[in-house]
């Protein structure tokens, strides 16, 4: 499964193989494929606010394009644009789902993650009405995973809290195993990382830790699907939501959910459509356009694969290959600043310092507020921001001055070696 580690080099007659080793990240095609590298507005900084939102790949850009002009009309009606706008949309749903491993319908597009999430909880309130149930949160969430689990206790459920560790900001999976030890816990809401500690969560043991004890999970993939979009069958989550703006593609939520969970919970869009899983957690009429313009995210997937590897592979076998050449470079190119990070006494480098236990979100505390020192890096071509990134919970938890945030650096696989060293450089410079 994507877990955030390279996977094993395959074998040399495999399809994840040129010659025998896994291919090396082209950079020079990566950045090709995305034309804010030839913005004369956004090509001059260095761009390491990914974890706000990504670049959107060319592909993706094409789509909207498209869209807006040839097919804005109603989708599925007896003419041509609308027909056309109408399969565009099925084929996004169609592609995503095949590179994740799930069916089609398996797939909701909503406004956002966090009104995605927001609608499911609602689902889960009614489906635990009047039960004698608990709910397990964490502190090392966003609070869009958060917040709106917590205010389920206003309905008698009783929200148990997963409490990360406050020096190292990781979640012990022991303390989960504690909390779920009594049988009365019917859901556990976890990140697969934190937007702010970046450390990778053990998605599959706490899926399988959760169902024995006969609970359902929720993974808030936001901060680790720009690394590598998910295989929801061996994650084993019940539901998974990530947001398609952070993973090179248009503002809009996604959100895969298992086939008898969604069954199992109170329909949430209109009476008459919830017999169709991806509209019964729909409750306000889709974007088309963004809908349609979400299969460039898998053009995109499908342009690394032909052009890193050899052969012929299945959707979720391309979708594996191009997570673990994503994440090589990522943590090739991440290194060096964990090093130069870790190597100061005065910042503290928020979660861990190996490059492959993380995702390449990098936040540090100051020893001064951290939004001026990103204005200053700005003069030295550096665009970053410092902030509590709505992680209020997990920095308060650590011991962190919310009033003077976190610098936070956020990485993903389009990110050079070079732009990391002028980071570095920009970083000495101001600090």
């Amino acid at each position: 499964m994507p877990s955030g580690t390279p996977g094993p080099v395959r074998d040399a007659a495999g399809p994840a193989t040129k010659g025998n080793k896994m291919a090396d990240l082209d950079l020079d095609f990566v950045r090709g494929q995305f034309p804010a590298f030839a913005s004369p507005v956004l090509s001059s900084h260095a761009f390491f606010e990914n974890a706000g939102g990504s670049y959107p790949c060319r592909q993706v850009v094409d789509r909207l394009t498209r869209f807006y002009t040839d097919r804005k009309v109603q989708p599925y009606a007896p003419y041509p644009g609308a027909l056309a706008g109408g399969a565009e949309m099925d084929e996004a749903r169609a592609r995503l789902a095949g590179l994740m491993g799930v069916d089609g319908d398996q797939v909701s597009f909503g406004p956002s993650t966090s009104a995605n999430t927001f609608v499911l909880a609602n689902a889960v309130r009614l489906w635990l009405r009047g039960q004698d149930a608990a709910i397990v949160v964490t502190d090392q969430d966003h609070e869009a995973n958060s917040g709106c689990w917590r205010r389920l206790a206003d309905e008698g459920i009783e929200v148990r809290e997963w409490r990360l560790d406050p020096a190292t900001g990781l979640l012990d999976p022991a303390r989960l195993d504690d909390l779920l030890a009594d049988g009365r816990v019917r859901l556990v809401a976890f990140p697969h990382c934190s937007n702010v500690v970046g450390a990778i969560n053990p998605v599959a043991e706490i899926c399988a830790m959760a169902r024995a004890k006969g609970a359902r999970t929720v993974v808030d993939g936001v901060s680790y699907a720009p690394h590598g979009l998910p295989d929801f069958p061996a994650l084993g989550a019940d539901v998974y939501l990530f947001s398609a703006y952070k993973t090179y593609g248009p503002h809009q939520g996604i959100m895969l959910i298992a086939r008898d969970f969604g069954a199992e919970l109170p329909a949430q869009g209109h009476w008459f459509n919830a017999g169709v899983l991806w509209k019964r957690f729909t409750p306000a009429g889709p974007d088309h356009a963004q809908i349609a313009a979400c299969a460039g995210i898998a053009d995109y997937i499908d342009a690394l694969y032909a052009h890193h590897f050899a052969g012929e592979a299945d959707a979720p076998a391309r979708n594996a290959a191009v997570h673990d050449l994503m994440r090589a470079h990522e943590i090739e190119v991440t290194a060096p600043l964990l090093d130069f990070l870790a190597a100061r006494n005065d910042v503290r480098l928020i979660g861990p310092r190996d490059p492959v236990s993380r995702a390449p979100t990098v936040a540090v505390a100051l020893d001064r507020p951290a939004d001026p020192v990103s204005l200053a890096l700005s003069a030295h071509g550096i665009a970053c921001w410092g902030g509590d990134f709505y992680a209020k919970r997990p920095l308060q938890a650590m011991g962190v001055d919310l009033d003077k945030g976190v610098l936070r650096l956020s990485l993903v696989h389009y990110t050079s070696a070079a732009e990391v060293s002028r980071l570095i450089h920009g970083l000495e410079s101001v600090l």
